[in-house]
C-alpha cells in the first residue's frame, strides 16, 4: 500500500492515513477542541487581545507560530501523559 499519494488537483496528501493540509483536521469532531486549545495557548501567550481586536488572519507570522507551536508542544505532552498512562511506547 503506497502511504503517501497525491489525489486531483487539489493535491491533498496523504501519509499513513493522516491527511496533511491546511484548516482540515484528521479527525472532524476534532475542530472545537483544536479551536478551544488554540484560545487557551492564545491567552496564556497574552496574545488573545491581539486576536479579538486584528483576528487571527490579521496576525505576524511569528506570532501565529507561537500559537501553533505551544500548541504543537500541549498536544505532545497530553500524548506523553496518555502513552504513559497506558504504559505504552512510541511505536517506532
Amino acid at each position: 500500500m503506497n502511504k503517501f499519494v497525491f489525489s486531483g488537483d487539489n493535491k491533498k496528501k496523504y501519509f499513513g492515513g493522516f491527511m496533511m493540509g491546511r484548516k482540515k483536521p484528521v479527525n472532524p469532531k476534532s475542530k472545537d477542541e483544536l479551536e478551544s486549545l488554540k484560545e487557551e495557548v492564545a491567552k496564556e501567550l497574552n496574545l488573545d487581545d491581539d486576536v479579538k481586536r486584528r483576528g487571527y488572519e490579521n496576525m505576524t507570522t511569528r506570532e501565529i507560530g507561537k500559537i501553533g507551536g505551544n500548541m504543537v508542544k500541549k498536544m505532545i505532552n497530553l500524548a506523553e501523559e496518555v502513552m504513559d498512562e497506558k504504559d505504552e511506547k512510541i511505536k517506532t
